[in-house]
């Protein structure tokens, strides 16, 4: 939504929020208003919601408030869902030339920071085992974790202390899942680096 109007912006971030989304009112150098949403935690909560969400967006984009390209975006984020279980967000597993790839992006802070603490919940160090980059102007952001950060989970889910054991076992299986799902090269390439690692 880009409008001259800041009331017009507010009530708009005001009704995004009313259903879940993290939704912002900023000012473009222009000088119209426009509203900056996110939602990535949304897509882990009920149907229901999602659904809900799903109307707000389509009319806000009927009312010319949320362009088109952005509110289709959402409706397949909304759609698909953005977890597989349990609060777990989505990383996307690939091949980068013959390196293995396992990243999370969102636009939403609060999700790249969540992930992030829960790396380190987990004993990942920033730095060594995963990057973080937080998004900005509505940009995306993401936690890439690097072949070091995967080798040493794979070794926690056998080797690891009781809780960070548990969650590295999540994790590990998380990723092979989305390797999986990707198949191929990818899914051979990721059970190699997690059998070579956790021995």
């Amino acid at each position: 939504m880009n409008s001259s109007n800041r009331g017009r912006a507010e009530l708009a971030a005001r009704l995004l929020r009313l259903v879940g989304v993290d939704a912002e009112v900023r000012m473009a150098g222009s000088g119209a208003w426009y509203v900056v949403a996110t939602t990535d935690i949304l897509a882990a909560g009920r149907e229901e919601l999602r659904d809900a969400i799903a109307e707000v967006v389509k009319a806000a984009a009927a009312m010319g408030w949320v362009n088109r390209e952005k509110a289709e975006r959402w409706l397949r984020k909304l759609e698909r869902g953005h977890t597989i279980r349990e609060g777990r967000p989505k990383y996307s597993v690939g091949l980068i030339g013959y390196t293995l790839a396992v990243r999370y992006q969102s636009t939403n802070p609060h999700s790249i920071e969540r992930e992030a603490r829960r790396l380190r919940e987990m004993g990942l160090m920033e730095g060594r085992h995963f990057t973080a980059k937080m998004p900005e102007d509505g940009k995306i952001g993401y936690v890439l974790i690097r072949r070091e950060g995967l080798a040493y989970a794979a070794w926690l889910s056998t080797r690891g202390p009781g809780g960070r054991r548990r969650l590295a076992v999540e994790f590990v299986e998380h990723v092979l899942q989305r390797a999986k799902e990707r198949g191929g090269e990818v899914y051979r390439k990721d059970l190699e680096a997690v059998e070579r690692d956790k021995g």
